[in-house]
């Protein structure tokens, strides 16, 4: 979980995500967390800032051989 995300917007200082939607996100993540214990495996979740987080795990880990990631679409104003 980005901190990034949780913070008033630049524009207007409305929150990007709000009680509503962090409720949907972290019932989401235990579903998911759920799903993956069912089939023998886990999921890893990490506060903070991604580049800083995927860094620490992947030094933590040692035999990573790839990493998958997306950009988030920026604001159009």
């Amino acid at each position: 979980f980005d901190p990034r995300h949780y913070l008033g917007t630049h524009c207007y200082g409305l929150p990007k995500t709000g009680p509503h939607r962090l409720r949907f996100l972290l019932e989401s993540v235990k579903d998911l967390r759920e799903t993956l214990k069912r089939k023998g495996s886990t999921l890893v979740v990490r506060k903070g800032k991604p580049e800083d987080v995927v860094r620490d795990l992947i030094t933590q880990l040692g035999s990573v051989t790839a990493v998958v990631f997306h950009e988030e679409v920026k604001e159009i104003l």
